[in-house]
């Protein structure tokens, strides 16, 4: 028996998320006195694969297609099942994003296995198995018990922290078996953003809401964000008025972020939006309203007019740069 971590990469290159995964796995394997091994989809180099052993990872299987780049939910559920088998893995932890929400259930099925999403922390207790996660848009947690015998946890992100526990890492290469007829997606052409932290990376989140008044208001919030090196975020009226792109929306019904550091500019603090950015580590309000439900979720507060705050923030971020 095992715990199987699958390692995602960003062409060829591991971020925070891998690392963070590879030190949940390898305490929840210490807890549990078993083995902790990784799996790798796709071109990444050895040295890269290595890194992991920083975290705790003893052995790392890497399967090089380069088809696993197109993200196929089902071909990637197959690999991991591929992957679960060859280690004898009773358990597998992988992010809870996108791609970790939509594999997790297809695996869990193939595998017959009890899955939890969005886990905070190692297991309660092993005997029963219980993990605690976030619900009624993270107001409250849950102690949910997993009966079976094959387990799936997807881990919330910036949820556990990097711990390094130096182990010298084996490189395995492996085939999980599949077929061009396995990968039904086919990537046409792709779009990245360049030049920005992306939302889901980003450390520290700069965000802005109605009480912005308009598109033309951004600069200010873009430049605090240049600053800090954050990702830029909007509540759901800035996206829908056309303010911001889509891309930006956090909330219940957008993107949901655990940044460690995050900035609310104007923003009311409606509980959709609140369930999208409660996990932060940290929260700071500013809204001119004393009444708004934001400064019941933020850890600090200014009661204050934003277009007069967010001056003395940028100039207040620069002294301290400088």
């Amino acid at each position: 028996m095992s715990v199987l971590v699958y390692i995602e990469n960003w062409d060829g290159k591991l971020k925070k998320l891998s690392y963070e995964l590879a030190s949940y796995g390898a305490q929840l394997a210490e807890k549990l006195q078993l083995p902790v091994k990784a799996v790798s989809l796709g071109k990444v180099d050895e040295a890269t694969l290595k890194t992991l052993g920083k975290y705790g990872i003893t052995e790392v299987l890497s399967d090089t297609k380069e088809t696993y780049n197109t993200l196929d939910n089902s071909a990637i559920a197959k690999a991991l099942f591929a992957a679960a088998e060859k280690t004898a893995a009773t358990i597998v932890v992988m992010a809870n994003n996108n791609l970790g929400k939509a594999v997790s259930p297809r695996l869990a099925v193939k595998m017959k296995a009890g899955l939890v999403s969005a886990v905070q922390g190692l297991p309660i207790s092993t005997e029963p198995f219980v993990v605690k996660k976030m619900v009624f848009t993270s107001k409250a947690f849950a102690q949910i018990t997993i009966k079976s015998a094959n387990k799936i946890l997807t881990l919330a992100p910036n949820s556990f922290g990097l711990a390094e526990k130096n182990t010298d890492t084996t490189i395995t290469a492996f085939d999980a078996g599949l077929s061009a007829d396995d990968f039904a997606t086919t990537v046409v052409s792709t779009n990245k953003v360049t030049g920005k932290v992306l939302l889901q990376d980003a450390e520290i989140v700069v965000s802005g809401g109605r009480g912005m008044k308009a598109a033309d208001n951004w600069g200010q919030l873009e430049e605090l964000a240049e600053i800090l090196g954050a990702g830029t975020a909007c509540s759901r009226p800035v996206s829908d008025e056309g303010w911001r792109p889509h891309a930006e929306h956090v909330g219940q019904t957008g993107k949901i972020i655990a940044p460690n550091l995050y900035f609310a500019f104007g923003i009311s603090g409606a509980i959709q939006h609140l369930g999208g950015v409660s996990s932060s580590k940290v929260i700071v309000a500013v809204n001119k309203d004393p009444e708004a439900p934001i400064f019941e979720a933020a850890d600090y507060g200014i009661v204050g007019d934003v277009f007069k705050v967010l001056p003395q923030f940028i100039e207040a971020v620069k002294e301290l740069k400088a």
